[in-house]
């Protein structure tokens, strides 16, 4: 295991309390007209706007996310896809189901069921990143073929995936400073190892696409219960845990290149494909770590920049000379 290098995922959190009365009247509404008598905010994920655990004076319990396209412009969306996504999961899936959802062209909530976990430790432990590690390749083998119809990779992700090739076109002027001098040497060629990177990901398992410790609950019975599924695409099954481990390489976990050999999906995973799909992975985030921080998101950008970071030491390890 190593020093973690990522800052906490947090996003700016609105309070229950603070909602709007039709808001609030919407949630309860869902959850058979009772009133809230306890909302606990919950810190990590990178959501801003509300997220909290809520009681009802009967007893009943819920787990309620929403946000306003005045908090932060992008969100909104998200939520509508998450909320189509959760929707339309299997039973099978360990995930939340989606309750109800609430949408008035401002405000959108999610009113999912209360998933009695906790967050895996960050510095990540060897115990609990082995249940993950189990539950992400379960995951991959319930979701094949797919149950939903999400988009495929390169269709959704295939723009996001050319920021090598974006970086490379850029004056090197601009980049100097923020990028060091080997990866600004780097560029042409991790443009042209990218280029494939999401054509080589493609399949027909439904990859989360977002898998980090913040977007996973650990529950008293042994489950790994995986929330947050906006960004949900069809993908190779090895797509979710190469897209996760350079979090958890830069959370404190150990060497990802060895835990994605060692993983039956990644034993099973083209290497030259996986090779191009990390490529743009790490495109994606060392550009987008160059943007300004979205509004109620303040350390995203330092969160990417210690994934692409992650990413890009496992990459030059792949590409170094030596026994595959």
């Amino acid at each position: 295991m190593t020093t973690p290098s990522a800052p906490p995922a947090t996003g700016v959190r609105t309070p229950w309390e603070a909602l709007p009365h039709p808001v609030r009247t919407a949630v309860t509404d869902v959850l058979g007209g009772g009133p809230v008598v306890h909302a606990q905010t919950q810190p990590g994920g990178f959501s801003p706007g509300v997220a909290a655990r809520l009681r009802t004076a009967d007893g009943r319990r819920a787990f309620v996310k929403a946000v306003s396209a005045d908090t932060n412009p992008d969100s909104p969306a998200m939520h509508r896809a998450e909320a189509r996504n959760t929707a339309a999961l299997p039973p099978g899936v360990p995930a939340p189901r989606l309750l109800g959802t609430y949408d008035d062209g401002t405000w959108v909530v999610l009113v999912l069921t209360d998933v009695d976990g906790h967050q895996p430790h960050v510095p990540w432990r060897e115990p609990e990143l082995r249940r993950v590690l189990d539950a992400v390749e379960r995951l991959g083998r319930t979701l094949t073929p797919s149950p939903v119809a999400a988009p495929p990779v390169a269709e959704a992700l295939g723009e996001a995936f050319g920021g090598w090739r974006r970086l490379a076109d850029r004056p090197e002027h601009e980049l100097r400073g923020r990028l060091d001098d080997r990866t600004l040497a780097e560029l042409p060629r991790l443009a042209r190892l990218a280029a494939d990177g999401a054509e080589a990901a493609a399949g027909d398992t439904l990859a989360h696409a977002d898998l980090r410790a913040d977007n996973m609950l650990l529950t008293a019975d042994g489950e790994v219960v995986f929330v947050d599924w906006p960004h949900a695409v069809r993908a190779t099954p090895w797509f979710d845990l190469l897209t996760m481990l350079p979090s958890v390489g830069a959370q404190g976990g150990p060497d990802p290149d060895e835990v994605f050999r060692a993983h039956p999906l990644g034993r099973a995973a083209d290497p030259a494909g996986a090779t191009a799909t990390l490529a743009a992975l790490t495109g994606f985030f060392i550009e987008q770590s160059l943007l300004p921080a979205p509004p109620g998101l303040p350390t995203l950008r330092p969160f990417q920049r210690a994934q692409g970071e992650a990413g890009l030491a496992w990459l030059r390890r792949r590409l170094a000379p030596g026994p595959a």
